[in-house]
């Protein structure tokens, strides 16, 4: 599949994982118990108050498969062929993207965005400029709001929804994957982006380059015991800035794909894997 394919994502049939599944049938015996013995239901309150512990920590976990499926590394195949991915997230950043984009032009390597839909409203035409150059934006929501965990189904769907529909506006081309922000969902999600043709996906291993400015720091990050299959994580969007201003990512990416081709490994865009 290439980068610039403008298929629209089948929608796929939603089944609950293991733990949601096991959040219902609580549910259920929980209330059944309280019907037939009033009595419990303190135990029938501490259990419900267990569950929903476990399904927030689940949620916090970004890269946790326990809410639903959730691409942490890339598929067997793709490893097999010693391939990684490049993502970069909160983007398009005019003071930040174009400079990415030239980098990875000039040493003809694919990425993955994952774009934020107001962004790419703001910057449509540096939307069109990253998959021009034959890479893939994908969908990190409409406002990245931080209480994105905290949303109920009506107003996660509508902050996905609404960037899917912002993105293939501006470029043409639908995305296939959801990058939740900071990596933060809840229940709710994996029915949505089941309906919408969306793959979750996280990613193996991330620099922190929002909060830290030392190139050599972020590098070692990404790149310690860096294998095929490897998801990396890199932003555009609220990079950090060096000393001199420069937005680190701009420093580390040079070193990071000279890393990867050191380790004869194949930068990829996710759905060309797909």
């Amino acid at each position: 599949m290439s980068a610039a394919s403008n298929k629209v994502a089948p929608r796929r049939r939603w089944r609950p994982s293991p733990l949601v599944a096991a959040s219902f049938a609580a549910h259920a015996a929980a209330a059944g118990a309280v019907v037939l013995r009033p009595g419990l239901w303190p135990w029938a309150l501490g259990g419900l108050v267990a569950d929903h512990a476990l399904l927030t920590a689940a949620g916090l976990w970004p890269r946790s498969s326990l809410l639903g499926a959730n691409w942490t590394r890339l598929p067997p195949p793709a490893a097999g062929r010693r391939e990684v991915a490049i993502t970069i997230d909160d983007g398009p950043d005019p003071d930040v993207t174009p400079g990415l984009l030239e980098i990875l032009e000039q040493r003809r390597v694919r990425a993955t965005f994952f774009c934020i839909g107001e962004r790419v409203a703001a910057n449509p035409e540096l939307a069109r400029d990253i998959v021009r150059r034959g890479h893939a934006i994908e969908n990190h929501s409409l406002r990245h709001l931080y209480r994105f965990p905290l949303l109920g189904p009506r107003a996660m769907a509508d902050e996905i929804s609404s960037a899917q529909r912002i993105i293939e506006s501006a470029v043409g081309a639908a995305p296939r994957f959801f990058r939740a922000p900071a990596g933060l969902r809840n229940p709710f999600l994996d029915p949505i982006l089941a309906r919408l043709g969306l793959q979750l996906a996280s990613w193996t291993r991330r620099g922190f380059d929002t909060v830290t400015e030392r190139p050599g720091v972020v590098l070692d990050r990404l790149t310690r015991r860096l294998e095929p299959g490897d998801i990396l994580l890199l932003h555009d969007g609220n990079a950090a800035r060096m000393p001199n201003g420069r937005p680190v990512t701009l420093e580390v990416l040079p070193a990071l794909l000279d890393a990867i081709a050191a380790a004869s490994l194949t930068p990829v865009a996710l759905r060309g894997v797909c």
